[in-house]
This record gives C-alpha cells, sequence and structure tokens, in this order.
C-alpha cells in the first residue's frame, strides 16, 4: 500500500527535476557562426541589423562581440579581427574564452551573407523562447504567492502584459515602407470611397453629414467624443456602432447567403451594463421608449414590434463586454482575440476615465494615468488597424459660463487626450440647458411680464427643440466645424437633421 502511495509523488519529483535540468533554447551554432561571416564580411550586418542586438545572444561573450562589431559598423569603420584586436583585449571580453583565439575559430566557422538573415533568426528566435520561459516562471511564482501579492485576475492581465510586450517589442516589426507601395495603398483607399455610395472609404458612422466631414471612420484612428452628462455621448456612440455593425452585416449579405460579415464592432461599456445598453438599441430601433421597457408598460402591438426587431438586431455583428474598471491590458487581449477570431472593425469605449492602465504600472498622477490610458487605445487602433472611439467626460467649467459650448480646454486631464487624438468631437444640445431655464412665475412682479418671458423661452425652446450639435474641434484629416443633428429625447435617438431624413426599417 506504501509502494502505491509514493509512486506517483516519486514520478512528479523526477518530472520536476528532469524540468529543472532542461536547458533553455540556445543556437551557439548560430551565433558563431554568424559573428564569424560578420567578421569576414561586414555587408553581413545589414541582413541582421533591423532585429538583432547583443541582448539577443545566449552566449554572454558572443553577444558582446556582436555589439563590438555593430559599434564599429554603424560608426562607418571597418569590423574585422585586427581592427577589434584593441578594443577586445583592453576590456577583457575574451579572457574566458580563450583570447585573441576565439576569433579565430569564429572565422573558420563562418557563413556566407546570404545565411546571414537566417542565422539571425535562428539566434533571434531562441531568444524568444528564453524570454516566454523567464515569462512562464514569473506566472508559475506569482500563482504560487511567492514573487507577488496581486489578486488572480491581476496576474493574468500582468502574465497578458509581459507576452504582449514581448510581442510587440521582439524587434522584427516595422521598417520602411517602400514609396511605391504606400502610394498602392493610398490609391486603393481614395478607389474604395469613389466606389462606395456617399464617397464614404471609411466605415460609416450612419450619419451622414458626419461622414461627408470625416470620410467615414478610418482604421488607425483614435476619435474621442466628450460632453457633459446628459448630452447624450453614450447614445451617439451607440448609434455610430449598431450603424457600422449594420454596413458590416449588409455588405456580408450582399456577397451571399451564409456570407460571414468580415468585422465586428466592439463596445466596452465600463458604465452601464449589457442589458441596458442593448435595451437602448432596442429602444432606439423598436421607437419604444426605454422607460416604457422597464416598467413593462406596452401594448401587444408595440411587444411585437420589439420581438421582430430584436430578431434582426441579434444577427449583428456587435459584441458587448461590460467589464468595469477594465485594464488597458485586458482589453487590448480581449481586441486582438477577437480580431484573431471573427475579425475587428470598430472598438468603442465608454468611457475613458473609468478605465485603469496597463496592470504592474503606477503613475504618480491622474493626469499621467489618463496619458497612458490615451496612448493606449492609440496603440490598440494603430496595432490592430481599426477606428477607435473613446467617450470621455468634460470638465465642470463648462457650467460656469455663457455659452456653455465645450471647447477642447474643457477636457478633463486635457492635454493627453487632445495630444494623441485624430479627432475631437464634442456633442452639445442647447435645449438641456434651456429647459433648465424656463420663467418661474415667482420671478416676476406682473402676469404681462411673465408671459411675455414665457413667450420668448417658448420661441427659443421651439428653435433647439429635438436639436443637437456635433462639434468637430479637432480633425487631422479633414476639417473642423460643426454638424447639425437630430435628436429624439423619447428613445435617446440621433439621426441626420432634415424634414426627409430616412424613416428606419422595421
Amino acid at each position: 500500500m506504501s509502494m502505491t502511495q509514493t509512486q506517483p509523488a516519486r514520478q512528479e519529483e523526477e518530472t520536476l527535476l528532469s524540468l529543472s535540468l532542461r536547458h533553455p533554447p540556445a543556437n551557439l551554432e548560430a551565433e558563431q557562426a554568424l559573428l564569424g561571416a560578420l567578421l569576414t564580411n561586414n555587408r553581413a550586418y545589414d541582413r541582421v541589423s533591423d532585429f538583432l542586438t547583443g541582448a539577443h545572444f545566449a552566449n554572454q561573450v558572443n553577444g558582446r562581440i556582436y555589439d563590438a562589431i555593430a559599434r564599429r559598423i554603424e560608426n562607418g569603420q571597418l569590423a574585422d579581427p585586427v581592427t577589434l584586436r584593441a578594443e577586445l583585449e583592453n576590456s577583457g571580453i575574451l579572457n574566458d574564452v580563450g583570447g585573441m583565439a576565439y576569433l579565430a575559430k569564429l572565422l573558420t566557422s563562418m557563413v556566407g551573407i546570404i545565411n546571414a538573415g537566417d542565422y539571425g533568426r535562428a539566434i533571434h528566435d531562441a531568444w524568444i523562447r528564453r524570454q516566454l520561459i523567464d515569462i512562464g516562471e514569473n506566472v508559475v511564482n506569482s500563482a504560487f504567492g511567492t514573487i507577488s501579492d496581486l489578486s488572480g485576475p491581476d496576474q493574468i492581465a500582468a502574465g497578458e502584459e509581459a507576452l504582449f510586450r514581448l510581442a510587440t517589442e521582439k524587434g522584427q516589426d516595422g521598417g520602411f515602407v517602400v514609396f511605391d507601395r504606400a502610394l498602392t495603398d493610398a490609391i486603393k483607399t481614395a478607389e474604395l470611397a469613389f466606389r462606395r455610395e456617399g464617397h464614404v472609404s471609411g466605415l460609416t458612422s450612419g450619419l451622414r453629414d458626419l461622414d461627408k466631414k470625416t470620410g467615414g471612420l478610418h482604421p488607425s484612428d483614435l476619435m474621442i467624443l466628450a460632453g457633459r452628462p446628459a448630452m447624450g455621448k453614450t447614445a451617439l456612440a451607440t448609434k455610430i456602432a449598431f450603424s457600422a455593425a449594420r454596413a458590416l452585416m449588409i455588405e456580408a449579405e450582399e456577397k451571399g447567403p451564409g456570407v460571414e460579415p468580415t468585422g465586428t464592432v466592439a463596445i466596452f461599456s465600463l458604465e452601464m451594463s449589457a442589458e441596458q445598453l442593448a435595451t437602448r438599441i432596442l429602444s432606439e430601433q423598436a421607437e419604444v421608449s426605454g422607460e416604457k421597457i422597464r416598467r413593462g408598460d406596452i401594448g401587444q402591438k408595440e411587444f411585437d414590434r420589439f420581438v421582430r426587431v430584436s430578431r434582426e438586431l441579434a444577427r449583428l455583428p456587435l459584441v458587448i463586454d461590460d467589464t468595469p474598471a477594465i485594464s488597458l491590458s485586458a482589453m487590448r487581449t480581449r481586441c486582438r482575440r477577437l480580431k484573431r477570431t471573427r475579425g475587428l472593425s470598430l472598438v468603442v469605449v465608454d468611457y475613458l476615465q473609468l478605465m485603469r492602465p496597463s496592470v504592474g504600472t503606477r503613475p504618480e498622477s491622474r493626469v499621467l494615468e489618463i496619458s497612458m490610458i490615451t496612448q493606449g487605445l492609440k496603440a490598440i487602433a494603430k496595432e490592430l488597424e481599426v477606428p477607435v472611439i473613446a467617450l470621455s467626460q468634460l470638465s465642470r467649467q463648462v457650467e460656469s459660463r455663457e455659452d456653455k459650448r465645450p471647447m477642447l480646454s474643457d477636457l478633463r486631464e486635457s492635454g493627453s487626450i487632445e495630444q494623441d487624438a485624430d479627432s475631437v468631437m464634442f456633442v452639445y444640445r442647447d435645449e438641456y440647458y434651456l429647459q433648465q431655464r424656463m420663467p418661474k412665475e415667482t420671478a416676476f412682479d406682473s402676469m404681462e411680464k411673465y408671459s411675455a418671458a414665457l413667450d420668448d423661452w417658448q420661441r427659443k425652446m421651439s428653435l433647439v427643440h429635438n436639436k443637437a450639435e456635433l462639434i468637430l474641434e479637432k480633425q487631422r484629416h479633414g476639417p473642423t466645424g460643426v454638424v447639425h443633428l437630430f435628436f429624439e429625447g423619447e428613445y435617446t435617438r440621433f439621426a441626420d437633421l432634415d424634414m426627409v431624413h430616412e424613416e428606419p426599417h422595421h
């Protein structure tokens, strides 16, 4: 009996021992062969210089020799055993490997200049594997509680952040784009706009006049949509997200039955639950007030319309993540996963002041924290090549002015938001402020004066009723200005402002 009890324990011990005895991945032959090639023909450096550094070598001596070679070549000098001799001997780099005889050994294991790139990539690949082992060890030690006091979800985010950093900083991405290729891409974008109805090169926002000014929502752009509470930020962002998702679905349907949309619209709703947001979209599309839906105060006819619209909406490529106080690293991971599995066309964040920066970072101030978040959102837009719309709060100083139209300086922790954004839009409704200024009878000493003030107020109200302004305060790719919109408070719905705007399809 005691034998059967100790056997699994012994097997586990042996497995752990064999794991600990395994050597980290390294390709010393490739390191020596590459150094030999560089010492023989400095032009081989061009094939590895954009992704390889001395830190990537498993053998520290090889790495320091590579850095010494690189320094001379970067300075326009010749790097060979003769020119390197003084530096290598004085620094004592070669003391542990047999002195200058080691360089002679390297020359015998050289490879041709053509193979230098392959050897460089083999060295780099072994380095990535070693980094993965380090990250894995940290994750294990952190989970055992030996090196960290982070909670479980925070440990996941920290692990994801470390992996993301390795993926983005591995040094192989980027580089110059030949102008010819950049021109081809620009012409393709222009052709797309020319062929599309409404001449929109990006994804449609569902608002005609906004699309005219911006050309639609463009990949890699970070757009900030800001406003004071009750202005309709969430309603407008939801309208844009819904319209983009519907455009993706229509595009797929036009290609034929069963064709899946090429991308998804992701909404990160940090303030409202997924259910509340879904109710808003349903209310807007079914033209049933959200208040009535919540109270269950709807007739059979409205309920049938509600069900029919919900079936249509269920087919939309729209996903909602309502994790409160989501961190930047978690958002990035979820977006990358979505892009890989279902495609990603637009990201909406409601709203950025409720986000946390990446796990493991501790900004000194709120301004620095917001700066890290906006930079991170711009990085997501660029890396995943999707437009990102981030909603933002405005400071209270708006309320103290006579003209309450927002300005760039009203953005909370404004500097970094304004700097990182490709466009900044403010949503403003005069009706909201005017409504609060309704004349009170007690404020007047006669009925005539009160009636005159009331008439004047009603006249002003009729001019701004159901109207909203979208103020484009900054736009990198086009003009700034004001887009006038129709706003229906009952259904929290935005639409184009004109007398013959298209009725929603039911």
